[in-house]
């Protein structure tokens, strides 16, 4: 009787030790499956737009401005073939809280649910607009500020202008190189410090003189400091404003330029060796792809692809630069494409203070705030209006 007693309670307790199993089996199963549809969710928890797609440009200046704004133009015209849409636009929307956000809330009160910047002050408002309209796509150049239906945008173009200042080396006589900059600001910098690293990557003993317009454009500003240059010995001006004008000046004075925005060739054919360009759609077709697609995650600090993904490169007058000058460039671009850096370290600014040291690389949080120059970049001021009396 007591042995059956036993035989009994340990029967009971095998039962009870085997449903405790199958229950924790049944709870960790389940409890995977929430997580799973937990991740699941949001993996789809990005930006999905709720109608089709229509897309709106706002242009800050004339699209026909012959540089920023008339690159923006030439995307617009290639992506409504690639994307077989009309993408609407607004010109001279200048960069006023009030004016970006009378023109694009009307083009949303349209039916417009995506839409593209293209200037640097439009950050504010449009972070404003996207918290706003969270169901409305913002992309825009150049600016600062993201959200989970904003995303700013730009190029490295440090890289693009590092082909051009190894072009201006090789082409120069004198050895003495001018650059006409719009704006003592990072975006503006970094293409000055990549156009020095492309000279001295040909001249290792290679200066570069350096004057800034304070103005992004502005010809009157442009001209008198481009005929500065060139009076202080410059036979290549690179340049980086969003016009025309130091191109016009360097063709007028018998020199050498290199342009900026987009190929300058055809405003001075016989001036401009190069020029650092933007192929936008390169960029914002995929982008905008990714939108239509829905889950679109903009990245919170902005995006900023590299050069062989990115909207930046360059243009070579093929009439003016002999062949084997071509080929040293060229070769230098392929080498952009399979990720060299040009900032890889060790780097020191012109007064000698370390940036980075040996096999570190700039991040992109420096690239954004660099405020200092290269060694071999001479900054002089502009000169005064009655300089010119």
């Amino acid at each position: 009787m007591v042995d059956r007693t036993w035989r009994a309670t340990r029967a009971i307790r095998c039962m009870a030790a085997l449903i405790t199993f199958f229950c924790l089996m049944a709870h960790n199963a389940m409890a995977e499956g929430l997580v799973s549809q937990h991740q699941t969710s949001v993996e789809q928890s990005g930006f999905t737009l709720k109608t089709p797609p229509k897309i709106a440009i706002l242009f800050y200046d004339r699209r026909t401005d012959g540089g920023w704004m008339a690159s923006f133009e030439t995307a617009r015209l290639k992506l409504q073939k690639e994307l077989g849409l009309e993408i609407a636009f607004e010109q001279s929307v200048t960069e006023s809280p009030s004016r970006v956000i009378v023109a694009t809330e009307r083009f949303i009160t349209e039916g417009y649910n995506i839409i593209i910047g293209t200037g640097s002050y439009y950050s504010d408002t449009f972070q404003l607009l996207a918290s706003r309209h969270p169901d409305i796509a913002f992309l825009n150049a150049a600016g600062s500020t993201n959200a989970p239906n904003l995303q700013s945008f730009y190029g490295r173009t440090f890289d693009s202008h590092y082909l051009c200042g190894i072009a201006a080396s090789a082409m120069s006589k004198r050895h003495k190189i001018g650059y006409i900059a719009a704006r003592d600001v990072p975006v503006v910098n970094w293409g000055v410090n990549g156009f020095m690293l492309g000279v001295r990557h040909h001249d290792p003993d290679g200066k570069v003189m350096v004057i800034y317009d304070d103005d992004w454009a502005n010809p009157r500003r442009e001209t008198d400091n481009t005929n500065a240059l060139i009076d202080m010995g410059a036979d290549v001006i690179g340049q980086h404003v969003n016009t025309p004008t130091p191109q016009i000046i360097a063709q007028m004075r018998g020199v050498l330029s290199t342009g900026h925005h987009r190929d300058m060739s055809d405003v001075a054919p016989d001036a401009t060796i190069c020029s650092s360009i933007w192929n936008w759609n390169r960029y914002l077709l995929p982008e905008l792809k990714k939108i239509m697609a829905g889950n679109w995650h903009p990245d919170p600090e902005g995006a900023l692809p590299s050069f062989r993904d990115g909207p930046t490169d360059i243009a070579l007058n093929t009439k003016l630069v002999p062949e084997d000058i071509q080929r040293m460039v060229m070769e230098e671009r392929q080498a952009l494409i399979e990720g060299k850096d040009i900032f890889a370290g060790p780097l020191s600014d012109r007064t000698g203070e370390r940036i980075i040291g040996s096999g570190s690389m700039l991040t992109k949080g420096q690239l954004l705030e660099m405020n200092w120059h290269m060694p071999g970049i001479e900054i002089y001021e502009a000169p005064k209006q009655e300089d010119y009396k």
